[in-house]
């Protein structure tokens, strides 16, 4: 990416079209889908008509054909507005469907991808589990091949979209070693009577629904097999360090709504006779917020350029989802302390945007892994 980089007029279409969509739309359903803590699943074939959902996959399978700067603008504008909505999208778009892009085979595509790009069918991805965490390599899940197929046992936590989802990507082990290689992922279309989905409280992202799964003695045929063919390993690696660059896109989103009410309410609150703002501590809190974002946002994408180039690595996409998810929780904490009392009151958005924050120093791998694969390109192993 060069020092001189704009987005071209086709990213600003998109930008355009999502914040119309989320005016327009979407934003009367947030506060709904908040309190109920269930998320409008309708708008998933809404999403489909529009071609969200199909954003960074090419045209020829069903996709829109866009890039992963799209991607990220797409996720950025949703985020604005709502990381729940944004969530329940990612997880879907990204994590559910890519690797079956990535690594399916012809009929699995047409199964199971465009459906999902059209929205008429809802992924989502079963990867950590209650002992593991970020560790992947720690993974208890397993599958052992029986005639026709393959018997799932083990538990997933933290499942998005599970609850309303209609199939899986469901990641275990099909041999008894402890290689990353006997990973696999399986497809698994729902509801599965071995598939047990307890529905998950959450204090962030309410509106996006999340599981606890135990899987027990589930079957699941051959031809679910992603690829037909064990150890896909590479293939959730890939996904996760690409969608650890859109997941700091939702970040960016975040922190630039927490940003934008902070200097609203330092605009219009007055105090003692002048605007909030007026006063040099909450100047400099707003001149760092800006700062801040102005970085993150350079930086979240660099990382989407680097993924369209083809040469995005571990490190970097590292790099971009340390930054912009840490970024995210400290502008948002600090659009509560400008707005003092009232940033807890839930008429305003600085509390609600700070808990969804919260998430992600957490979700996709937690800030410290981020770092752990960053001193691990620079040499350094713990």
């Amino acid at each position: 990416m060069s020092l001189n980089f704009e987005f071209s007029g086709e990213h600003e279409g998109v930008r355009d079209t999502i914040r119309r969509l989320c005016q327009d739309e979407l934003a009367a359903l947030v506060s709904d889908a908040e309190e109920n803590e269930q998320f409008p699943k309708h708008v998933f074939k809404r999403w489909g008509e529009l071609g969200l959902l199909g954003v960074r996959y090419p045209e020829a399978d069903g996709g829109s054909g866009l890039d992963k700067i799209s991607d990220c603008i797409v996720r950025e504008e949703l985020s604005y507005m709502s990381q729940a909505f944004a969530s329940t999208w990612s997880a879907h778009t990204h994590l559910g469907i890519w690797p079956i892009w990535k690594a399916g085979t012809a009929e699995q595509k047409a199964r199971f991808l465009q459906p999902a790009l059209a929205g008429e069918k809802v992924a989502g991805f079963g990867l950590s589990e209650p002992d593991g965490g970020s560790n992947v390599r720690a993974m208890k899940t397993r599958a052992e091949r029986v005639t026709g197929g393959w018997r799932l046992n083990g538990s997933k936590l933290y499942i998005t979209n599970a609850p309303f989802a209609d199939f899986l990507l469901v990641a275990a082990r099909t041999k008894s070693d402890l290689k990353p290689e006997s990973i696999s992922l399986f497809i698994v279309e729902l509801p599965n009577k071995g598939f047990d989905i307890s529905k998950l409280k959450k204090e962030g992202i309410r509106a996006s629904e999340t599981a606890l799964i135990h899987i027990d003695n589930a079957f699941v045929p051959d031809d679910c097999l992603l690829g037909e063919m064990e150890g896909t390993y590479p293939v959730i690696l890939d996904s996760l360090s690409e969608n650890r660059v859109g997941v700091a896109a939702n970040a960016l989103g975040m922190a630039r709504a927490a940003f934008d009410a902070a200097v609203n309410y330092a605009d219009e609150r007055i105090v003692a006779g002048k605007r909030v703002g007026q006063y040099q501590a909450i100047g400099h809190k707003l001149a760092d917020m800006s700062a801040q974002i102005e970085a993150t946002r350079w930086l979240v994408y660099y990382g989407a350029w680097r993924v369209d180039q083809g040469t995005l690595d571990a490190a970097t996409a590292a790099r971009v989802k340390l930054v912009a998810s840490e970024t995210a929780v400290a502008v948002s904490e600090q659009a509560i302390r400008i707005f003092g009392g009232a940033g807890i009151m839930r008429e305003f958005p600085v509390g609600r945007i700070h808990r969804d924050a919260l998430v992600y120093v957490i979700g996709e791998g937690t800030s410290e892994v981020q770092r752990n694969i960053i001193a691990r390109s620079l040499g350094f192993k713990s």
